[in-house]
């Protein structure tokens, strides 16, 4: 089968739920200033509602972030980060999803993270595929974003010694969704 790009008018109407074995939420920050550290989470739910006006909703579950280290999970979910104890969930809601001819994917929404939310953008590729060899239809979004942690309340740092920072405060979020039809 091919794929084919859509306009937002041909954003394919119905509810489209994550496929969560072929989708993906990372990110990456600056490590000690030579290093990029890339993680991600291991359990989230998005649903696209598709037609004149698409919209994109989803929801991380924070502790399920994929980090190794014991000690170093331990500090991300403390309250010196992500809190969890408090603020265990991430969410998204966009207010505009829109596609190009070319498969130019723009989607703004508000972010909440820490309990802070921001108006965000992000930008990539839209997809829908028709369907898949099982019969499901199904559309793919790859979208990423830039966002400051500090505007989140994730404002830890500590100095090098040679007066840099060790974390960045830039973050870029990465999402890959396959998107399955739900039937009605």
């Amino acid at each position: 089968m091919s794929t084919e790009t859509v306009t937002q008018q041909q954003v394919p109407a119905g509810t489209w739920a994550v496929d969560p074995v072929h989708s993906s939420i990372n990110f990456a920050v600056t490590h000690n200033g030579v290093t990029t550290f890339r993680s991600g989470f291991e359990r989230y739910d998005a649903r696209l509602s598709g037609g004149e006006q698409p919209r994109l909703e989803g929801t991380v579950e924070v502790e399920s972030v994929a980090i190794d280290d014991e000690m170093l999970k331990g500090h991300l979910l403390s309250p010196e980060f992500f809190d969890t104890q408090r603020f265990p969930q991430l969410r998204f809601t966009s207010s505009e999803l829109s596609v190009g001819e070319d498969g130019t994917a723009r989607v703004a929404g508000e972010l909440e993270i820490h309990g802070e939310t921001r108006k965000v953008e992000a930008s990539g590729r839209f997809a829908h595929l028709g369907e898949d060899a099982y019969g499901k239809a199904r559309v793919g979004l790859s979208i990423e974003s830039t966002v400051d942690r500090r505007d989140f309340g994730l404002d830890w740092q500590a100095q090098l010694p040679s007066g840099g920072d060790v974390l960045d405060y830039a973050v870029t979020i990465s999402v890959e969704l396959e998107l399955v039809k739900e039937e009605a």
